[in-house]
């Protein structure tokens, strides 16, 4: 059963007031650690290449 506040689904994808803030404070809480992390970045053009390769086996190996 939900509790609390409930809200529009036109305005909210969270059905109650507590799951949004809920979802918040986790949402803060890895972009913090994220933030926070000491590894150097990855640039962007690198993490594509990485995923197309992935991608590519993927569908390699579902295809036979």
């Amino acid at each position: 059963m939900t509790t609390g506040t409930v809200l529009d689904p036109r305005i909210s994808e969270f059905e109650t007031a507590e799951q949004e803030a809920h979802y918040t404070a986790w949402l803060k809480a890895k972009v913090a650690a994220s933030l926070a992390d000491p590894r150097p970045a990855i640039p962007h053009d690198e993490v594509m290449v990485e995923m197309d390769k992935l991608i590519t086996e993927i569908k390699a190996e579902r295809n036979g």
